[in-house]
């Protein structure tokens, strides 16, 4: 990976001016993703360049861990449980109609960027099965034909 050109990075260089050395990295890497809501292989080589660490260990600690991201996200996150019992009550047809109606696929953004597309684990809500969560909103009890309806509540949200 090369830096294209040095982007206006102040929000990074702040972050850096409290976290200075190599065994911050995930602490800097959560607080720009914070900033900016993924890490850019752009953003990547500026944090390896300051920290003076080889770019492909930085990311190294972006690819393993879930929590951080290298695409931009949606405004709003919607996970999918598939999970036993949701699963079992119909969690995939739920799925379908998700990438169906939004035009996505699992782990894509929709072009208006206001969803993100995830399918989950269990999410400790099989009382409620199927379930999906929409950012911290959880949806229980529900079937496909109910997505638009929900998708709505969000659509036009600012």
């Amino acid at each position: 990976m090369q830096l294209k050109e040095k982007p206006d990075y102040k929000e990074i260089d702040a972050i850096m001016t409290q976290y200075t050395e190599p065994e911050h990295l995930i602490r800097i890497l959560q607080k720009v993703q914070d900033i900016y809501g993924y890490l850019s292989e752009d953003v990547q080589i500026y944090i390896a360049d300051k920290l003076k660490i080889p770019v492909s260990e930085v990311n190294g600690v972006v690819t393993f861990y879930s929590l951080f991201s290298t695409k931009p996200k949606g405004k709003h996150i919607i996970g999918v449980c598939l999970g036993t019992a949701c699963y079992v009550k119909g969690a995939n047809d739920i799925l379908k109609k998700l990438k169906s109606e939004l035009k996505i696929n699992e782990d894509e953004t929709t072009k208006d960027g206001v969803f993100t597309l995830r399918a989950t684990r269990c999410i400790g809500a099989c009382g409620l099965a199927p379930v999906i969560t929409i950012g911290d909103d959880v949806h229980g009890r529900i079937n496909a034909d109910d997505i638009p309806r929900i998708l709505e509540k969000y659509g036009d949200s600012g």
